[in-house]
């Protein structure tokens, strides 16, 4: 959805919308994010504050992922609030310059247009609110690494190595006067 920003004067602007379920597409690159459990519930607040745009919103729904441990499918559970700042484009920074940014500008966007496309923005903050461990439960046993059986479903009766794995052969090496 694009949204004009000339439409903000004196006034915020409260936008409140739904996206489908067949909103967010399988990133070919990212497997553990399925696609939307539920619609995705989103809710703007934009003001404008001199030259520059603060957007407060919320973003709610269900989000279907591939767990980290034993690669099942589970539903997340999404409601998650954000803060952004949109700023015009400095007129001295040449595009291909680095600039060094400061904490309080992590929250800023620069801005080059007066119309900006709130999906993306969704987008951004639905993986923001991804935790960084997709785990269907916290106690997931994952998968046996010897014959990959799903532990949280059933035991499997594989020989479990102990000790890393860089050091195993060291077990076979005798010290002096052992037999």
């Amino acid at each position: 959805m694009i949204f004009n920003l000339e439409n903000v004067h004196e006034k915020p602007v409260d936008l409140e919308y739904t996206l489908p379920k067949e909103w967010l597409k399988r990133d070919e690159y990212d497997d553990s994010i399925l696609g939307l459990g539920s619609p995705i519930s989103v809710r703007f607040h934009i003001k404008r504050i001199g030259e520059r745009y603060v957007i407060e919103g919320r973003i709610s729904g269900k989000i279907i992922l591939r767990c980290d441990r034993c690669t099942e499918e589970f539903s997340y559970s999404l409601d998650s609030d954000f803060k952004i700042f949109l700023m015009p484009q400095p007129v001295n920074i040449k595009p291909d310059e680095e600039i060094e940014l400061k904490e309080d500008d992590m929250s800023v966007v620069f801005i080059s247009e007066k119309e900006i496309e709130l999906d993306e923005i969704v987008r951004s903050e639905i993986y923001l609110a991804l935790p960084m461990k997709f785990l269907c439960k916290e106690d997931c046993k994952g998968l046996c690494p010897v014959c990959g059986k799903n532990l949280n479903r059933e035991r499997c009766n594989c020989q479990k190595m102990t000790g890393h794995p860089a050091f195993l052969k060291l077990k076979e090496l005798k010290l002096k006067g052992d037999k």
